[in-house]
């Protein structure tokens, strides 16, 4: 699976492994700033995927309503 077509769950286990790095001993202050860019990348398209799938519900709900 391509980076690009990683599940919502694969993201935030990325994105929660990221974050443990920061408490790790492996700590390092000159990769902690593209460790943080990384995080930051996969927070905004966990963010995006969510607001995609929430409207994607939304729709299927007001279909769902106007055939009951």
């Amino acid at each position: 699976m391509s980076k690009e077509n990683k599940s919502i769950q694969d993201n935030i286990v990325a994105l929660s492994e990221l974050v443990a790095w920061f408490d790790s001993e492996d700590f390092s202050l000159e990769v902690a700033i593209d460790k943080f860019k990384e995080a930051e990348a996969l927070a905004e398209k966990i963010e995006s995927d969510l607001t995609a799938l929430k409207n994607d519900i939304q729709v299927v709900k007001q279909k769902f309503d106007s055939e009951v």
